[in-house]
């Protein structure tokens, strides 16, 4: 895997040239790491209402998978003429012709029909849900063309993830009713915030191409101040989630934890110096996640 980025071709991708490098490279399957463990939070959550059994955490493995194979194909898709002018990301695999428009969309499709089916075994309220967290995620394609916050439209695609874990083991919905919203709301911001960071680098792009970002609309500087506070909201709403489903003090360590790796985030990136970007996004955001969801297994387990 190349951790860092070479002439002609994007960092974080496997090398390779085998029929599954390529699906894999296309969608950044392991990336998947930044919210599944947070879709495992809503499963952890949900299992103080309702027994949680293997099985179904087999289930909202493969839903989040799947849908997120389906977005972030649906979105290479979307993107692929503005892939192909930019230096960046020209060598993704439509843009350099590895891969086919039509088998682009076989795999995309494929992934919809696995998330619905799989929606449908685990239950009646995830299934009706389906559609909409399908459509959410794929409306995120297109918001780049006219809003400087689709980075919150993405946040939030990222923040369906842990509502999907919760109703998964109950089929209903939280008590209070707005322990899922602040806890979509904290994903939302999280993964809000990192797609500014991430953002900067493509800031001239941007503006050349008529595209829309907060760095390229409000400029690097604000830009960083604005994924800060972003991240600032974050913190505050894992706490409220915490308040809500009456969770400890292992839980407000993890919460505790998560601020002090986003400032530590923030300390790799400045607005004019992106250098140490890729360890800021792909390593601190995938560590942050994983050890969140490690702090509220443990006090499920052992408190």
């Amino acid at each position: 895997m190349s951790a860092t980025p070479v002439p002609g071709r994007e960092g974080q991708t496997f090398d390779g040239t085998s029929r599954l490098v390529r699906y894999v490279n296309f969608v950044k399957l392991p990336h998947t790491v930044f919210a599944l463990p947070f879709a495992l939070v809503g499963v952890v959550l949900a299992s103080y209402r309702a027994p949680a059994t293997w099985a179904q955490l087999g289930w909202v493995v493969l839903a989040f998978t799947s849908a997120r194979f389906a977005a972030m194909g649906f979105n290479r898709i979307a993107d692929r003429h503005i892939d192909a002018r930019n230096p960046r990301t020209a060598m993704r695999e439509i843009p350099r012709g590895a891969m086919g428009v039509g088998e682009s969309w076989a795999l995309v499709l494929g992934a919809v029909v696995l998330f619905v089916w799989t929606s449908y075994r685990i239950n009646t309220l995830c299934f009706l849900l389906s559609p909409v967290a399908i459509g959410w995620v794929f409306f995120y394609s297109f918001t780049k063309r006219f809003t400087k916050w689709s980075h919150l439209v993405m946040g939030l695609g990222m923040g369906i993830a842990p509502v999907g874990g919760y109703l998964a083991i109950t089929g209903v919905w939280s008590d209070p009713w707005w322990l899922l919203p602040a806890l979509a709301a904290a994903v939302m911001t999280w993964g809000g915030g990192f797609d500014v960071l991430y953002a900067l680098q493509d800031v001239a792009f941007d503006r050349e191409h008529g595209l829309f970002s907060v760095p390229a609309m409000l400029g690097e500087r604000s830009a960083v101040r604005v994924a800060r506070a972003l991240h600032v909201c974050t913190v505050l709403l894992l706490t409220a989630a915490g308040i809500g489903a009456g969770r400890g003090w292992v839980f407000g360590a993890g919460v505790t934890t998560v601020a002090a790796l986003l400032v530590y985030e923030h300390s790799l990136v400045r607005h004019d110096d992106q250098s140490r970007l890729d360890a800021a996004f792909f390593m601190m955001n995938g560590v942050i996640s994983i050890v969140f969801f490690c702090f509220a297994l443990a006090e499920r387990v052992f408190v």
